[in-house]
């Protein structure tokens, strides 16, 4: 190195060499010139060497286990006792129902119980030695066949004529030697969870998580001890706790977890324009130009502030190309919204847009291309367009339309046109001609020709069979005002083409090269295109789909001869019109849509045609909806030269996830796969088995921890898929979409009304974060504000803050400040005429954080305002509480507390319906005594 310039080195990721020397039992996490060996979950050391965690070492918490806990390398595991069965969280033990299987093998009566079961007989009967039988005998006198013996469980006689009674195992006889007394030994002794004997009986208990129910015997959950194991509110009752969820859950059949309701699902959650569901809630927002109204619902069309993080959640991109770079053969572009793969110069994308294919497939039958043919009738010229294929007709709107024809030519980087189109590539650049034309006194109808047949007597060709590339047609009509003053409306329509005609090479001879072959073409696409300029005027131009000729627009007096009471493309249903669906074309000699033939498909509603399918087996089934449906296509596990068969199975080694491939993905690193016809990575026999939040490194075949800023939800997968839109995840590692967090401080600031909330409100805030939000009332105005609830962890001791003060000065005034959690609303008022607020947040545990609202107010109400948020009625109610929480209540009360006149405004009748009667009279005695003090 030159002196002076100190050298730079590449980080060298040990882990992914596997020059590390990280325990068997450990994880290598690479850093900056280095990496650190953290053990994996089970294990304990410092990295370079891990030991197995005792869980069970612990007798009073017992691994969480209820009965028995065994250790086992990394983990452990809970079983239960004779009689019980372990339950679903695989800690607790649940009793056994002996009695539903084959009656306990009692003969007659089976009854259960805790850890075990006993028989019983009818009237007229007792119970034998083996305690399932039961004998029917009365014998007098003092011997075990007479029904009174006495014996709680076995008799025995005894050589001097009398009975001796003994017990079952797990019982002892009693002092008067015939009853028997239950101990621990015998299905646990009736107890769910632990058993001690003594003099009187067993005695129950329960593990630490669990407290005993009134029966003494069966062990419930507690809401003091891991909240009762709900996911959020926990109330304890006689048979154990019962889990509720907030407004925007609902309770899951497990009865503890509790699932966001998608409100956007429905009606679109009655929003305007764009409907985002949040956690338990959602929220309405607008497309740029509008703003949301008062009622969170309407879009009015007035340019607005916008909320950021709304915009950003809304419009999310996921990146598709770091999941498998999107299953594309080359590369990988994403897009906002989607995503797109691109092929290397000299290939051609696929119909299945994800491989790169030569520019002719092997087996592929090329689309049918359109003609312009134009010919001359008795002085008459009458021009025709064939679009057999790649056809698109779109209604701009009543008396105006676009259709294309054909595949425009990609001399360069290809760009389609639509889905389900493959463009076209030339070596040399096609010829392009673009005219306008227009016909008076008609009007833009696609309509069907009239059925009178043309008379071929005296039809001579004026111009060769055009063959055209691409056709862009639009016609659009608009009234012309002519002269004078009671002249009427004249309709006239313009139509604009455009033509793309492909350079044929086969043309190029030794007496006329490429320039002269160009210059043929031209001349001749321009005699075309006057001859069809003649037949427009004359209205003798016809374009062909599906076999019917349309004409393209047509005289008014004539355009109201069928009375057709829809558009083209639709067809009247009930009284409607409605457009004919994917699957079907719109046929104008029937008037009705018309299902794709097998062979054919097509994706857009309203088409005059259907696509033919890219096989040539004709395969497939009728109404085709898109190419997929064309049949014919290779399963996952298979591939072909097209992708359609016949098809080979996908070797060892290789998978495909994909139908319709051309190719199967390797595994990598020598890597092979379980069986041939592999269909995806998961079947590869990886020589480790990543867990979620790691991926495969097939080079060094490692389980590499996904960075920060992507995550892994999966088992045994090799990539990790890249946070949507402006996220991130705090730490690597990252196991779920939930850890990628928006970093942005939110919140609206106004003169009058605002709010703040902490970054990815309403899911937990990120790690190491800090927010400023700085509040500046207009002169003469005071700042209230109302936090509803607000969630920060209480476990980091403080780590995370929310502050309000004057300014960013340690030693200034201090309004507010916090680092807990706190669900029951609060309303104070600025000590201060400004606010400088700050949220901090450190590397620990993460909370949902908060949303904020203010309003300033005139400083002549501060006795008023500071009067009714220090009552304590206003928090002392539930509904005092909700009315604190509800968004559109609290722009009520907002607007009473910032300019208490305008409550007079509410009629009695609004205010009933918006609030309880106990918070109207708190707050009428408040705004009557300060507004009217001496009535």
């Amino acid at each position: 190195c030159p002196l002076g310039v100190p050298s730079v080195l590449p980080d060298v990721d040990e882990c992914a060499e596997a020059t590390d020397d990280c325990h068997i039992d450990a994880i290598c996490q690479n850093t900056p010139k280095s990496y650190k060996c953290i053990c994996k979950p089970g294990y304990k050391g410092e990295g370079k060497q891990c030991e197995d965690i005792d869980e069970c070492e612990n007798d009073f918490y017992n691994g969480g286990c209820v009965h028995e806990c065994i250790n086992i390398p990394g983990n452990y595991r809970c079983t239960c006792y004779d009689g019980f069965m372990l339950a679903h969280d695989g800690h607790n033990c649940l009793d056994v129902d002996e009695c539903l299987d084959n009656n306990g093998g009692c003969q007659q009566i089976c009854v259960n119980t805790m850890g075990s079961y006993e028989c019983q007989c009818k009237e007229g009967f007792f119970l034998s030695d083996n305690q399932h039988t039961c004998i029917h005998r009365s014998i007098e006198g003092m011997n075990c066949m007479n029904k009174d013996h006495g014996c709680a469980h076995i008799c025995r006689e005894t050589p001097k004529g009398g009975v001796a009674c003994e017990c079952r195992p797990g019982f002892e006889l009693a002092k008067n030697q015939k009853d028997c007394k239950l101990t621990c030994n015998y299905g646990n002794g009736g107890c769910q969870h632990t058993c001690d004997d003594t003099d009187t009986g067993p005695v129950c208990g329960c593990h630490q998580k669990y407290a005993l129910h009134s029966d003494g015997r069966t062990c419930i959950e507690t809401c003091a001890v891991n909240n009762g194991g709900c996911d959020r509110t926990c109330k304890d009752t006689a048979t154990g706790v019962r889990c509720s969820c907030p407004v925007g859950f609902t309770l899951q059949p497990d009865g503890k977890t509790c699932k966001d309701i998608d409100e956007c699902l429905v009606n679109n959650g009655g929003c305007d324009h764009f409907c985002r569901n949040t956690v338990g809630s959602f929220e309405c927002s607008c497309q740029k130009g509008y703003k949301l109204l008062t009622d969170e619902r309407t879009c009015q069309g007035v340019y607005t502030w916008l909320r950021l993080s709304a915009i950003l959640n809304v419009f999310s991109d996921i990146d598709e190309c770091s999941i498998s770079n999107g299953s594309c053969d080359y590369g990988c572009l994403n897009t906002m919204g989607s995503y797109e793969c691109v092929c290397p110069p000299g290939k051609k994308l696929h119909w299945n847009k994800k491989d790169c294919v030569g520019k002719c497939l092997p087996n592929a039958k090329p689309a049918p291309k359109a003609h312009l043919v134009c010919s001359k009738t008795g002085g008459t010229e009458s021009c025709f367009l064939s679009c057999p294929s790649n056809t698109l007709f779109v209604p701009d709107s009543e008396n105006s339309y676009t259709l294309s024809c054909g595949v425009p030519m990609q001399h360069g980087k290809a760009q389609p046109r639509r889905n389900t189109t493959l463009p076209s590539y030339s070596l040399a650049p096609p010829i392009k001609q673009k005219a306008r034309f227009k016909i008076k006194d008609a009007k833009c109808h696609l309509r069907p020709r009239s059925k009178e047949k043309t008379k071929d007597s005296g039809k001579q060709a004026v111009s060769d069979n055009c063959q055209v590339t691409f056709v862009n047609l639009k016609c659009d009509s608009s009234k012309k005002k002519r002269r004078g003053r009671k002249s009427p409306s004249k309709e006239v329509s313009h139509i604009t083409a455009e033509f793309e005609v492909e350079m044929k090479s086969e043309e190029v001879s030794d007496t006329c090269n490429i320039d002269c072959v160009r210059k043929r073409m031209e001349q001749k696409l321009q005699t075309a295109i006057k001859t069809l300029r003649k037949s427009i005027n004359k209205q003798q131009f016809y374009i062909q789909f599906s076999g019917t000729e349309y004409e393209v627009a047509q005289k008014p007096a004539k355009a109201t001869e069928g009375h057709e009471a829809c558009s083209t493309g639709q067809v009247l249903q009930d009284g409607k019109c409605v457009t004919c669906s994917t699957g079907t074309f719109y046929s104008g000699e029937q008037n009705q849509c018309v299902p794709c033939s097998p062979g054919t498909y097509q994706d857009t509603e309203g088409q005059l045609t259907c696509e033919p399918c890219p096989s040539n087996d004709g395969q497939g089934v009728a109404g085709a909806r898109n190419v997929s449906e064309c049949g014919g296509q290779c399963s996952p596990g298979h591939y072909s030269s097209d992708g359609f068969k016949p098809c080979t199975v996908c070797p060892l080694g290789t998978y495909q996830p994909e139908p319709g491939r051309t190719l199967c993905f390797p595994c990598g690193g020598g890597l092979v796969t379980k069986y041939e016809g592999a269909v995806s990575f998961q079947d590869c026999e990886t020589k480790v088995h990543c867990s979620p939040g790691h991926y495969y490194n097939s080079t060094t075949h490692r389980c590499i921890r996904c960075p920060v800023g992507t995550y892994q939800p999966e088992f045994g997968q090799n990539y990790c898929i890249t946070c949507p839109g402006n996220t991130s995840t705090d730490f690597d590692g990252s196991t779920n979409v939930t850890h990628c967090k928006n970093q942005h401080c939110g919140g609206e600031l106004g003169d009058y009304t605002g709010y703040i909330e902490s970054p990815n409100y309403p899911g937990d805030y990120p790690a190491n974060v800090e927010c400023i939000w700085n509040i500046n009332p207009p002169p003469k105005r005071r700042i209230l504000i109302v936090v509803p609830e607000i969630f920060l962890p209480i476990e980091d001791e403080c780590g995370d803050v929310l502050v309000m003060r004057k300014s960013a000065s340690p030693t200034s005034i201090t309004t507010y400040e916090t680092c807990q959690t706190y669900e029951r609303p609060i309303a104070f008022t600025s000590r201060s005429r400004k606010l400088w607020i700050q949220f901090k947040s450190n590397e620990g545990n993460s909370g949902k954080g908060f949303q904020v609202p203010y309003v300033t107010y005139d400083e002549d109400y501060q006795q008023l305002i500071e009067d009714i948020v220090r009552d304590g009625r206003l928090y002392a109610s539930e509904n005092h509480q909700e009315i604190l929480k509800d968004k559109k209540l609290i722009k009520a009360l907002f607007d009473v507390l910032a300019h208490p006149q305008n409550y007079f405004k509410y009629t009695a009748q609004e205010s009933k319906e918006m609030f309880p009667r106990s918070f109207i009279k708190l707050l009428r005695s408040k705004v009557s005594r300060f507004l009217r003090p001496y009535k």
